[in-house]
């Protein structure tokens, strides 16, 4: 029995001398893996629709293990990202991420509908850094390890806030954040950036100006929080910090 879906490829791998074994996440059937075969020829049809990051229309035959890719057609190759190196690797993070943190067996059409808007948003030359701040958020709470930012983390109060803390996992309040001397002091424009990153839809962001400094204490927390809680190595990750510093 075949089935049509819609999908974006996260990553690619050989497999055989002419075959790829592709992960696809789709809004129907989550995440899932599948092989194409031939898809390593370069006169092959499946060639073009099996690169990363490829948004398509793909007709598969699930299986007990691996799906069979029977043919597929390209709805948006973002081509502007494939361009663009440091587009690249933002876009090569958030596919690494998407792959490590989402159960194929547990999936909601959400975090497909998230990235393709982000990828789609990159192409219209919004802010990547922050975007790309914005999805690793939303895998955070797909995850289950989010950090608390509606209220203190030690007391539960909803009022004077002013610190993040990696150590207790969310903000605390003035009253409360001598509980770590290491947490970072919030200014009122930081807090309101966490509450949008934990609360508001990827579709609704539109443009947020962010301050340089503002910015660069935001990608400090989040380095240090996914560090501590994350769980995951992302050779991505650690590609996208020296592109980072290499745009200084």
């Amino acid at each position: 029995m075949f089935e049509k879906v819609e999908g974006i490829i996260l990553k690619t791998q050989d497999y055989g001398e002419t075959h790829k074994i592709v992960t696809l996440l789709t809004p129907t059937m989550g995440k899932f893996g599948a092989i194409a075969r031939g898809a390593k020829k370069t006169k092959s049809r499946m060639a073009a629709i099996t690169q990363p990051f490829i948004h398509g229309s793909f007709l598969v035959q699930p299986g007990s293990g691996l799906a069979t890719i029977q043919q597929g057609e390209v709805i948006h190759s973002f081509r502007k990202i494939r361009e663009d190196i440091f587009l690249t690797a933002y876009t090569s993070f958030l596919a690494e991420l998407t792959d490590k943190v989402l159960d194929p067996k547990q999936y909601d059409p959400l975090h497909y509908k998230q990235l393709l808007q982000t990828l789609e948003w990159f192409e219209q030359d919004k802010d990547p850094e922050i975007l790309t701040m914005i999805y690793e958020w939303k895998m955070y709470q797909a995850a289950g390890f989010a950090p608390i930012v509606d209220n203190c983390v030690n007391c539960g109060r909803k009022e004077k806030l002013s610190h993040f803390s990696i150590q207790e996992g969310g903000i605390l309040c003035q009253f409360c954040h001598h509980k770590d001397s290491y947490a970072y002091m919030l200014n009122e424009n930081l807090y309101k950036l966490l509450r949008i990153f934990s609360w508001v839809s990827l579709d609704r962001i539109g443009n947020i100006s962010v301050k340089e400094e503002n910015k660069a204490i935001l990608k400090q927390i989040m380095d240090q929080y996914y560090e501590r809680y994350g769980g995951y190595f992302l050779k991505s990750k650690r590609f996208l910090k020296q592109m980072d510093n290499l745009r200084g």
